[in-house]
């Protein structure tokens, strides 16, 4: 099983809420509740409101509905340039996003190293998505060293979340003793887990771990 990782991925995400963030997010929540109701526009205008104030929310939301491209404004460059302020702000799923942006090159320049950077960031702050994309790239050794251990240790996060990409990729690597001991058990446990969220192979890896050995 291979990931290939797309900026599509990230943008898949629904726009963030801001329900119960504080008064500061106010603008957010609006927002929010104008895009939940098929208003885009007043979903923008909000939004708008709140990226001017700060709110590092609305300002990744702002971003998303430009890059996703359900609103003509704002232009790109100014979508990236509020994607980024929210980022420097620490909202994990700006980073995420932003890293994804930096491996495909799309409106940022194209840097491997950039994107493990933003990756980190969010992956150390729990996100699992930031986390497989981190642990994709030490394994690939695409903007850091290749490291397996790496990789796992990343994949191992977001799995725990319940990734199910992360699931099949820590327990082949359980399996095979890549980057980490091998351990027969926990690959039966994450192929099971990944199985359970309708991974066809991991169940049949499941199975085949389970039976044994072949004669």
């Amino acid at each position: 099983m291979f990931i290939v990782l797309k900026w599509l991925c990230a943008l898949a995400l629904g726009i963030a809420p801001a329900a119960g963030m504080g008064a500061d997010h106010a603008e957010s929540q609006r927002g929010f509740e104008a895009y939940e109701r098929g208003d885009v526009r007043g979903a923008y205008l909000a939004y708008q409101r709140g990226a001017r104030h700060g709110d590092r929310v609305a300002q990744y939301n702002l971003a998303l509905l430009r890059l996703r491209e359900e609103n003509p404004l704002p232009r790109m460059t100014q979508a990236i340039a509020w994607l980024q302020a929210s980022a420097r702000q620490g909202f994990a799923p700006a980073q995420h996003l932003l890293g994804t942006l930096h491996e495909s090159g799309r409106g940022v320049s194209r840097s491997p190293t950039l994107a493990a950077s933003w990756h980190r960031r969010a992956a150390q702050q729990g996100h699992a998505d930031a986390a497989l994309a981190l642990g994709t790239l030490y394994y690939l050794g695409r903007g850091v060293p290749a490291d397996p251990a790496q990789a796992a240790r990343w994949y191992e996060l977001a799995a725990s979340q319940g990734d199910e990409a992360a699931q099949y990729l820590l327990a082949s690597m359980y399996e095979t003793g890549l980057g980490v001991a091998r351990d027969p058990a926990l690959a039966l446990h994450w192929y099971r887990a990944a199985a359970r969220q309708g991974d066809l192979v991991a169940r049949l890896k499941a199975n085949a771990l389970a039976a044994g050995p072949s004669d």
